[in-house]
């Protein structure tokens, strides 16, 4: 294994217990158990695992039934609604390369999610929101249904909604006015900046901050965190994605989220425990677990 493809080191424990509020361990190498056993050593001791397709959230709502410190949540990417809709030739997803089901296949996928949605250890919908990084206005109109329709379900449900936004802050947060957004709302891997943090703040959404803050380009992501009133942060991996600086580019998991908190701790000006004694509660509030 090349020095760019090992697991970075394990942090410094934290001396208050946080949660990872965005993770994919059926990404991640090793066992489940694993994971978790090395995200406790270091104080990371809860995490939310996040669906982003029907297997995918399947698994996130047996895995949560299975392992107290791991909470669901369930949803449909917004880069999977158009696969599902007008097939996916290239198999860019897991999946691999599929026909398209149209709307029909759309409302069976959703009917899904709202089952799941249902189950107790399942505490938000989502990932959903919309990605404008490599869509056609055909792929647009089916990501905005389809986030529309998991949007109804989060609140029929009582759920936290889980949003992805990339490069789509002004229609995101459109859709989300138009249909009312849940109780709580958490923009998962915060990308906006100060100015769209203020809005956020605004509507009492959640803002999740990942690995990337630590990056060094990441300016008004930083920014943004200044700004945003402490009890709406949390603090998440999305790994195996998003690796925090001094790391960046190899394999992401919970263990690193102490990184990336203490590197968010700098920005605010704060010391290491109140930033995860924030964190923690916040989490917890946003999840309602």
């Amino acid at each position: 294994m090349s020095a760019k493809q090992a697991p970075p080191p394990l942090p410094e424990p934290l001396r208050v217990p946080v949660a990872d509020a965005h993770t994919h361990l059926d990404m991640q190498d090793g066992t489940v158990e694993d994971g978790l056993a090395k995200a406790a050593s270091v104080g990371v001791t809860t995490v939310v695992q996040v669906g982003c397709d029907l297997k995918g959230s399947r698994w996130a709502a047996e895995t949560a039934a299975a392992y107290e410190n791991v909470h669901a949540a369930v949803a449909l990417h917004p880069n999977e609604a158009p696969r599902i809709v007008h097939g996916d030739p290239d198999g860019w997803s897991r999946q691999g390369a599929r026909e398209g089901g149209g709307d029909t296949a759309l409302d069976d996928a959703l009917a899904e999610i709202d089952r799941l949605a249902a189950l107790e250890r399942v505490r938000a919908v989502g990932e959903t929101g919309l990605d404008y990084f490599r869509t056609g206005p055909e792929g647009m109109a089916a990501q905005e249904r389809s986030f529309r329709a998991h949007i109804e379900i989060a609140k029929r449900h009582g759920k936290a909604l889980v949003i992805h936004d990339r490069e789509a802050h002004a229609d995101v947060l459109r859709i989300l006015a138009e249909e009312g957004a849940p109780e709580r709302t958490v923009f998962h891997c915060y990308s906006g900046d100060a100015e769209m943090a203020e809005i956020c703040a605004a509507a009492g959404y959640y803002m999740s901050f990942a690995g990337n803050v630590t990056f060094k380009n990441a300016q008004p992501l930083r920014d943004a965190l200044t700004i945003a009133p402490l009890e709406l942060v949390l603090v998440e991996t999305d790994a195996p994605f998003l690796t925090p600086a001094p790391y960046r580019g190899r394999p992401n998991a919970p263990y690193l989220i102490p990184v990336t908190l203490r590197a968010m701790a700098e920005v605010r000006g704060i010391g290491e425990d109140a930033m995860a004694e924030a964190i923690s509660g916040n989490t917890a509030c946003a999840f309602g677990y």
